[in-house]
This record gives structure tokens, sequence and C-alpha cells, in this order.
């Protein structure tokens, strides 16, 4: 794999001229025009399908429409009560509902179920369309029935990808959706584009998963893709089935990247016509002479299996390298493992080595990523004949959707598998967010899924408890389960005869299940209600003047929505605003909650008009020493909350949850030293929280937790657009001066701040 240092051009699809002072003129003698980086980039796949959907007419600053939504059950309650409570009346353009994360009827202290008969009730009243639970995963059914080419889809998830069908298709938290669905738009500037060169074929064995980590890892810890869009071209990519390139693209996610775009080919439009949406195909390809910003050039020949390490996807190693540096390894992720848990849980990999081989406890196929067709067909043709055995190694399988799953069962890749010792079951997202499969303690898992962050796989660091996943592609799990659970590569195996059978969709099972009310809505429809679905709090907005105290200080590396807010047993509470907020960041600050609440108290005595000190004694001092230079700085026009610390926040999720519980909690900003994604940023400021930048080295910050931090005049230092905010540390009766930065906002995000927050924002407006 090639990474480019600049950028590259790239000739009728197969000719690179990488970017250097004569660069211009080189393309210009192959092709007689004079074509500058900037018109360059205009023939690109993803250039093109980002200006037909800009609104702002300045194709530097987009404001985007889309074209249609989709949330999953997690999601899609608090998107629909933020926009009912900001006037919504409708949806304006195709809103997919779909159950794959809530599942399972009982988690936690609340029947899921309420969810479901509340997203059903929304898309009768609102006119959308609502996917039941068990019938799809929340990417399958949109590969299946939304997609389309040159179309843009927007969802509440953050690994909305399906630009392996030529849909842009990009995962946000919900308050973007929002803006959609009350007819407002996407606002970013123009973001760079990095070219996927692709040749050669995949070795046999070798899977989507395979070539995803390999790109993960190398483009993961450098930024090379960082909120920019990939956009695969080349001549490998008509060496890739569909179902393998969907299998990587969906992965892209976790580069950190904003969107991806595939050029499209007549096994693209094979697909669509396979799923009875022929018309919905289109021809994308660059044009004759496209510019990137970044580029990648990647033999798919040179890939061998992969494996990505606890704790995160781009720890990645070829199961080769693993198996020869194996105590290595496994040491090197013990130690990385204390960076998260430090000596809280005892973790250890090595008692994992069985006569000088690596057992594992757990193999899982699932998802988005490895409940694909061809994934479980090449598996079923890896474990035909074989057997798991009778030990500890467990295999489970999810199929997609039902779709999938009927096809199986038709060519009897399911009869194989359930031979083998698999357990086949429905289409869940459990085993991506810690909610089906969850190990023992000290279980290590092999999955087949989207991430591997801790504790993502459902295990209890706070009642010490831990277990660990590795993602590895779907046939290298089948490989290590017809091996009885000692790690084995697909390219180990001999004598392997993938079937590939062909691929029939059956629509009726849509049909029959899944309710479209085409665009009508009802408005005499009534939601219905469970006892914990509950409207937000009342959010104040932005003070004058304001004070925040640091309630957590976290010096890992990255750290993920997931810690930030738990996935897995909290599901049940999403759409209890207040009940989600009490797990907020109790797998990595257990202290948290209880301190934000003290914060909180004193929050809510300024806003009643009564004496902050009756709430948080320590005020009266925090008072005291902003007095002794703002002494204008009174009850009136000064603000209390609370702040976190992070090195790098927000890695993973979309999840809106990992900002608003903050800010349910009396949460007023973050403090980072760099954001790991835009959209955690973004739920940031929907939420009225200030995404403050610190450029102090995190080892030497010139404050801890426990310290408070006033900002001056916030709400015009907001308005005004400055640069370096003046801020202030109070320490020993007085105020330490350090400088903050917001980086860039929009006039809309700067306003939504001032305001409080998205929903505040929009009663403004709408009344």
């Amino acid at each position: 794999m090639k990474l480019y240092e600049n950028g590259a051009y790239l000739i009728n699809g197969t000719e690179i001229v990488a970017d250097s002072a004569d660069a211009k003129a080189a393309v210009k003698a192959k092709t007689g025009k004079d074509v500058s980086p900037a018109e360059g980039k205009k023939g690109t796949i993803a250039y093109s399908i980002l200006t037909n959907h800009n609104t702002s007419g300045n194709d530097e600053k987009l404001k985007i429409k889309f074209d249609k939504l989709t949330s999953h059950d997690i999601t899609y309650v608090g998107i629909i009560q933020t926009a009912r409570a900001s006037g919504l009346t409708k949806f304006p353009i195709p809103y997919v509902l779909t159950n794959c994360h809530n599942s399972l009827c009982a988690v936690g202290g609340t029947i899921n179920e309420d969810d479901h008969l509340f997203g059903l009730s929304a898309a009768k009243k609102y006119g959308g369309v609502y996917v039941p639970a068990h019938q799809a995963v929340i990417h399958q059914f949109a590969r299946e029935m939304l997609a389309g080419g040159g179309l843009m889809i927007l969802g509440s998830d953050s690994h909305t990808r399906y630009g392996a069908l030529g849909t842009m298709a990009i995962g946000e938290g919900g308050p973007e959706l929002v803006k959609q669905l009350l007819q407002r738009t996407y606002d970013i500037d123009m973001p760079g584009i990095v070219g996927i060169y692709l040749t050669g074929s995949p070795r046999k064995g070798v899977g989507p998963q395979d070539i995803a980590l390999a790109i993960i890892g190398a483009v993961f810890k450098n930024g090379y893709v960082k909120n920019k869009v990939m956009e695969f071209v080349g001549p490998g990519v008509a060496n890739l089935s569909v179902d393998y390139r969907i299998g990587v693209d969906v992965m892209t996610t976790e580069t950190t990247c904003l969107s991806s775009i595939w050029k499209t080919d007549e096994r693209t439009k094979e697909f669509y016509e396979i799923h009875g949406r022929a018309g919905d195909f289109k021809e994308l390809s660059p044009a004759e002479v496209a510019h990137y910003d970044g580029f990648i050039e990647l033999d798919l020949s040179e890939i061998e299996p992969m494996i990505a390490m606890p704790f995160h996807p781009s720890n990645t190693y070829t199961i080769k390298e693993l198996k020869a540096n194996l105590k290595d390894i496994l040491h090197d992720t013990e130690e990385k493992a204390k960076v998260s848990f430090g000596e809280s849980v005892n973790y250890s990999l090595s008692d994992k080595i069985v006569d000088g081989r690596f057992y594992v406890d757990q193999g899982v196929i699932a998802g988005c990523a490895g409940g694909g067709f061809e994934n479980l067909c090449d598996a079923a043709d890896i474990v035909a004949g074989k057997n798991i055995g009778p030990d500890e190694f467990t295999f489970s399988v999810y199929p997609a959707s039902m779709p999938i799953y009927a096809e199986l069962v038709k060519n009897g890749a399911i009869t194989k598998l359930i031979n083998a010792g698999a357990v086949v079951k429905t289409c869940f997202c459990g085993p991506c967010f810690g909610a089906g499969d969850t190990p023992s303690n000290n279980g290590f898992s092999i999955r087949h899924s989207t991430r591997n962050f801790p504790n993502r796989e459902g295990s209890k660091i706070q009642e010490g408890q831990i277990s660990s996943v590795a993602l590895m592609d779907a046939r290298s799990i089948a490989a290590t389960a017809a091996n009885k659970g000692f790690l084995t590569g697909a390219d180990e195996l001999d004598g392997i005869d993938f079937t590939k059978p062909k691929y029939f969709f059956d629509s009726e099972i849509y049909k029959n299940r899944v309710f479209d009310s085409h665009g009508v809505a009802d408005p005499n429809e009534e939601l219905r209600f469970g006892p914990n679905i509950k409207d937000w709090p009342e959010m104040p907005a932005l003070p004058e003047n304001l004070a925040i105290k640091v309630v957590s200080e976290i010096h890992d590396p990255v750290t993920t929505t997931d810690e930030l807010i738990p996935s897995g047993e909290t599901s049940s509470y999403r759409s209890n605003p207040e009940k989600l907020a009490s797990f907020a960041l109790s797998r990595k600050d257990p202290e948290y909650v209880g301190e934000a609440k003290k914060v909180k108290a004193a929050e809510d005595a300024v806003l009643q008009d009564s004496c902050p000190g009756d709430a948080l004694a320590e005020v009266h001092g925090v008072m005291d020493a902003i007095h002794t230079k703002f002494t204008d700085v009174n009850r009136t026009n000064i603000g209390f909350g609370s702040t976190i610390f992070a090195v790098k926040p927000g890695d993973g999720s979309a999840r809106e949850q990992a900002a608003s519980c903050q800010k349910v909690l009396g949460g007023w900003a973050n403090v980072a030293n760099e954001y790991a994604t835009k959209r955690y940023r973004s739920n940031l400021i929907n939420w009225g929280m200030l995404p403050f930048i610190t450029k102090e080295d995190h080892t030497a910050l010139s404050f801890k937790k426990g310290d408070w931090i006033f900002i001056p005049n916030v709400k015009k230092v907001v308005a005004d657009k400055v640069d370096d905010i003046e801020a202030y540390v109070v320490r020993d009766g007085g105020l330490s001066p350090i400088t903050l930065t917001l980086g860039e906002l929009t006039d809309d995000e700067r306003e939504i701040i001032e305001d409080g927050c998205l929903i505040n924002y929009y009663k403004k407006h709408n009344a």
C-alpha cells in the first residue's frame, strides 16, 4: 500500500500523475488540457455528488439537502422528540426507522417494544417507513431498498456508508437529521477527497474485512483521511463483487473519514437488478482528468488475512505476523490496555496460549459488516463437514436481513453452519455494541463486526469484568471455528471449495412486514408513549459569563463515544434523557455523574435566582476570585456548569447521547487537544456545548480535575467570532490566564450555542 505525500491527478481512471511542481504540465502533455488541482477536483465523483446536493450557491461552503434519512431504535425516538419539540408536522423526505439495536424486548429496566410502538406510530403520523425488529439491520435495509446512484443519504449511525452502490452516505448525530426533517441544511466546507486506487484481485481466503483492516491500519493514526471523502477507483474495483465492496465500504467509518464513494459498473448494475430496482443504478466514474487531495495505491493481491487486536480497529497485524510473534504482541496488547483500565482489572491474554497456539473463546459473524450473503456462504463452505467441538469455543452467526437469511436457508448454507455447531440468530446489531454474545470474564472474541473498543462487547469494567474483541474476516473466523477455536487464517486451509451461489432477493418478505406510508402523513395518528419515553428537559441559553468546573480528566490518546456514554446495558434508557445521563462516563470515570450533578445544582440555583452557595459552597470562593478582576459579574449574568477534558474525544459512534448526556447533567463545554470526528464535535454544538480546544500538552495542563475555568463575556466572544479566547483558571483566590479556541463555526452553529441547544434555536425561529 502506498500513501502519497500529497495529492495526485488521475487520467482516464488508470494513469496516475503525482503532485509535483511539473504535474500540471505533465497532465497537459498527456491530455492537451490545462487543469489546475482545483479544476481537477471537480472531476471527482464525490465533488459532483456534493455540488449536486448543495443549496448555498458556493461550492466551498456547502449547505447540503439529503435525498433520504435513516435511523435505528437507539436514536430515532430522541430525533423525533427533538423535531417534534421544534415544530415537525411531516417527514419532508423518505425517513426509514429500523429496529436492529433495541431488538431485545427487555434490556436493563425498560421494555424496548415501547420504543418500537412509538416508532411505528411516528411513521404513520409523519409519513415514514417502519422496519420491525429482526427484519434487517439498518444498513442492509438501506442497501437493499434505499440506495441509488448519485443520491445522498444521512443516517444517525456512524456506519452509514453506501458508497459501494454509488450513494454518498454520511453518519451523523441525531440533531443533524432533525435539521433535515425541519428542511434545514447540513453545513460543511467542501471536504478533501482522497483517491483509493485499487489494483489486482484478492487472494483465496481473503475477505473484505481483511482489505478494510489493512486500510484502517495504514490511515487511522496519521489522520490521512480524517473528515475527508474516500473515493474508490482503479481497475481493481472490477475484481471485487459488490458484497466485497460493501464489506470494505462500511468499515471506512473506522478511518474517521466523512464519507465514501465508489466507481460503479456492470456488477453494481446487477445488484440493483437483483433487488428489483434497475432504475436506481447510475454509472459513476471520474472525469477524464480528476485531481485528488490525497491518494492511496492498494494492490489487493498483497493483502493477507488480518486481525485487529483489542482495543481499536487500527491495531492491525496479519494473522501470520501475530502467530509468529504471539507472546510479544499479546504482551503489547496487555500493556496498551493499562492505558484505559489502569490497575482496576486484571487483563491477561497469556493464558490464551495453549501448546504454543492462540485459543479464542468465541467467534461471531454479524451485522452490517459481517452478515452479508457472500460472507456467510463462504463461511459455510469452510465449516462444511467440520464442527467446533464441545469445549469452550462458541460460534454465532447473524444474517444482515431476512431476505439474506431466507436465501441462506434455501441454498443450504444455514444447514452447513448449524451442523458445524454455529448458532444462527436473527438480524440484530447487538454483538457490535455489547447487547449480544457478551463473552465471559477475560474471554477473547473474534468478530466480523465493526468495532472492538473497550467494553463494546458488553463486559462491565465497573464490576470487575473485562473481555475483549479482535476483528477478523468471516472466512478466518470460520477457519478458526473449523479448527475448534485455535486461531487460523482462512489462507491456511487446503481444499476449500467456495461454491459462490447466486443470490436471489425476495421482496415479498418486506412487503409482508414493513410499514410504508409512501410519504403520506396522518396527523390524526396518536404517538404511542411508553413510561420511559420522556421529553427533553428545559435547557438554558448561554449566559453572558461562564464558570465551568473540570469534573473529569481523560488522558487516553483517544476517547471513544462508548466511553462517554456506554452502549449495551444502557440501551433501554435511550428514550429517557435523564435516566440515560446517569450512565455517562460510568465505565471511564465513575465519579463523573456525581460531580457533574453537584455543579448542576449550582446552575439550577442561579437560574432560580437563589443563592448558589446553598447548592455548592465552593461557588462563593469562585465568585470571590472572579471579583478580583471582574467586579461587574454577578449571579444575574453568570452561569455555572461542568466540563470534561479529553485529549481526543469522540471516536466511534454517531450517537448524540455522548454529548446530550453531558448537557442534561449541566455540561457547558468540552476541552480537548482535538476532536476525533466531525460528528462528535457537531453533537456538542447542537446540544449547545462549547467545543473548546487547548494547545497545551495534555501532560502539562494549566488546569486539572477539580479546577474551575472562568470565561468572561463568553456570549459576546461566540457572537464576535473571537479566535483566541481569554479564559482564567480559578486558583488560590485569584485568576490565572489561559487561552482557548473554538475552531471554525458557522453562523448557525454560533447561534445554536448562544441559544443553549438546537431545540431552543428552532423554538425561537419557529416562533
